[in-house]
């Protein structure tokens, strides 16, 4: 079969310096942003102010209402059922994976 192949003296280098770092205990990674954590709980859809701000935008997209109150897709979608059971918003077109809606008048 054969045996392990030899590292290169590069090789070896790289590994001397990962162990190293990992001794230090600190991470030089690219990026230095930091995470946000990300709310679960949707807001109250019989908040007015929830209702007046998803009033003022044209289109309403799961991802759309995610992005502005920094949700999850899944409540931001259990929020849009919500809301259009209560009548704030008019189901328009959509699949099984996006659906649109529109504040209705």
């Amino acid at each position: 079969m054969g045996s392990k192949k030899r590292l290169t003296l590069k090789q070896m280098e790289k590994i001397g310096k990962k162990k190293e770092r990992k001794e230090k205990g600190s991470r030089t990674s690219g990026s230095t942003t930091e995470k946000r954590a990300l709310r679960i709980v949707p807001p109250d859809p019989r908040n007015k102010k929830v209702v007046d701000q998803l009033k003022k935008m044209r289109v309403l997209t799961p991802y759309t209402v995610a992005t502005r109150f920094d949700l999850r897709l899944s409540a931001a979608r259990d929020l849009l059922e919500e809301l259009e059971k209560q009548g704030a918003i008019e189901f328009v077109s959509g699949s099984k994976n996006l659906k649109i809606y529109k504040p209705s008048d």
